[in-house]
This record gives structure tokens, sequence and C-alpha cells, in this order.
């Protein structure tokens, strides 16, 4: 049977839950059919093609990236017997050209400064410019580490993060209120435009926010206030990016997958195999990713803000020409 994308995709499905090459053989079998079953060399080949593909992409050339917005999260996967899970680092980007892409995965011990330094640096030495906004969660270790590689960017805390954790300190009879209250704080009304204005009216959203809850969650409302500059930092740029830059959704829910389908074998076999499996479903996931669209206005705006925080732009789309990002 000729290998196929879905073919691979059913192979690293087989593993990632943990079965091993004989069950994958067997199951294949029932599902295709004695005439379409695939022995279990060939299983074993995908496999490990699997790893040589991952080894050649992490190693790949990056001075042909051009970014507007890099996103980074982590998940955690047991890898090596009696140790705790342990922290996987992902990042991906959105082109100035509004185009998706997967950029870098790799292991840390920990959620360090100069674990994170390490991994963030391996793409700069492989030629990656600066974006013009970086988008995390606030892990401090990564946090900082953003900071010292990408100094002149804008930083975006992830919306989604701060949400968990502001409604982590409200009962459960409010917490539908208080996530509503939350969200009203940035999801801002049609006729307010990016920059310092639009800022200033979350900036009074949150006092409200603060007004209404401060008396029964102060915790909650700390929790929303602390840097909150964090948090608006996606309000600078295009109107119609927000939605896509205020949060890590995109890797988070992906890793997700990854976690539901290792839970049920304890830890992934070592080190090498757990990041190229889960590489291999980031990679599949990806080529589904949706772009972002760029107008003129867009991208004459990305254009100011660049100039604004002195960061060379490697390739741009023209000014006056309207660039649509692949859909999926």
């Amino acid at each position: 049977m000729t290998r196929t994308n879905a073919l691979e995709s059913l192979v690293i499905s087989g593993w990632v839950r943990g079965l091993s090459t004989r069950d994958i053989e067997a199951t294949l079998r029932e599902s295709l059919g004695d005439e379409a079953a695939v022995s279990r060399s060939t299983v074993s080949r995908i496999c490990e093609s699997i790893k040589v593909e991952f080894d050649a992409w992490r190693r790949r050339d990056l001075s042909g990236v051009a970014l507007d917005y890099l996103f980074v999260d982590a998940s955690h996967f047991r890898m090596h017997d009696g140790a705790r899970s342990e922290p996987v680092l992902a990042a991906y980007g959105v082109t100035t050209e509004g185009n998706p892409i997967f950029l870098h995965l790799d292991g840390v011990s920990a959620e360090s400064t100069d674990a994170c330094v390490t991994f963030l640096e391996s793409m700069v030495a492989r030629g990656l410019g600066s974006p013009v906004l970086v988008i995390s969660d606030g892990a401090p270790g990564l946090c900082t580490a953003l900071d010292q590689v990408f100094p002149r960017a804008h930083r975006q805390r992830c919306l989604v993060h701060r949400a968990r954790n502001v409604l982590a300190r409200v009962s459960a009879a409010d917490r539908e209120a208080v996530k509503g209250d939350f969200w009203q704080v940035f999801d801002l009304p049609s006729q307010c435009e990016p920059g310092e204005a639009a800022v200033e009216e979350a900036g009074r959203r949150a006092q409200a926010f603060a007004a209404t809850w401060r008396h029964a969650y102060p915790a909650a409302v700390d929790c929303l206030l602390e840097g909150f500059e964090l948090l608006t930092a996606h309000l600078h740029f295009p109107r119609a990016h927000w939605p896509r830059i205020r949060h890590t959704n995109l890797i988070e829910r992906t890793f997700g997958e990854s976690r539901r389908r290792v839970k049920v074998i304890g830890r992934l076999p070592g080190e090498r195999t757990c990041l190229s499996l889960v590489w291999a479903v980031l990679d599949r996931a990806a080529a589904g990713w949706r772009g972002i669209t760029y107008t003129p206005t867009d991208v004459r705006r990305l254009q100011m803000i660049r100039r604004e925080l002195g960061i060379d732009r490697k390739e741009a789309p023209h000014p006056e020409r309207e660039t649509t990002a692949k859909a999926a």
C-alpha cells in the first residue's frame, strides 16, 4: 500500500497511544483488510522516519522567515523513568504576509530563564529575526527569556491563561458572571481604533470590573490588574488581528490532544521519541492552521510599529497590496 499522510497519521496515533508495532499492524489489518495490511517493518520505518524528519526540521534554516507575531507555549510530558513530567516548548508564528508557520519544538529540563533563552536563541542562530509582538503565558522564566532575546518586541500575556487565573479565585456560583465581565474588558466596541485609545478604554473597563467585584473577590481583581499593560499590548495592533494575537490557544489545543493520547500509557518511551511524536502531531495540525488577512491599512500600521520599535523588516508585502493568508 502506498504510504500516505493519512496512513502515517494512523501509525503515529497508534504509537502515541502506546500500541506496539504488532498492535498497530493488527489494527490496520482489521481496518483495511488483509490485502492492505501494513507490515511491522513498514510501521517501524514510518516511525523511524518521523524521528529523522524531526531532527532535520529542527535544524533547518530560518533566515527566510520574516515574522510579525511569535507565539510560545509549553506542555508537560513524562518521558523518563522515575521522573516527573518535563516541559516541551513549542513556537509558531505569523509571517509578514499573514501565513502561519510552525517554528520550533524542544524539551527543556525546567521552564527556567536559561533553558528558555537556549530554546529561543536556537531559532535566532538559524536566522530568525525579531517579531513585533510575542505572545506567551505568564511563566516567569519564559517571560524573562523573551525580554532578553527579543528586547524590542511588544509582549502580550495570554488572556486565556489570565482568565483561568482570575476565575480560580472566584466561587462556582459567580464564575460565569465574572468570566463574562472579564472578557468585556477586552472585547471593545467596533468603533474603538487600535492604539492608546483602545488601551485607555480597556483600562476604564478594568476599573469598572474592579468596582463590581473587589469587595467579593479582591484576589481576582488584583490578578486582573497585575501587569495589566501586558494584557493590552495586542490593542496596539490591527483590530482584525486582535482575536488571534491575544492568546496561545492554537498550540495549547494541539498540545491537549497530545496529552490525551499519552495519558493511557503514563509516559512516552524516551525523550527523542516523545519529542518526535509530539512534533508529528503538531506538524500535521499546523497544515490546517489558519492565517491572518492583511489589508493595506494593517500593513502600514505594522510598518509604523516596526519603525517605532527599531526592528528591521526582512521582508514585507507591498503596502498597497492586500494579502490574504491561506485558510484551512
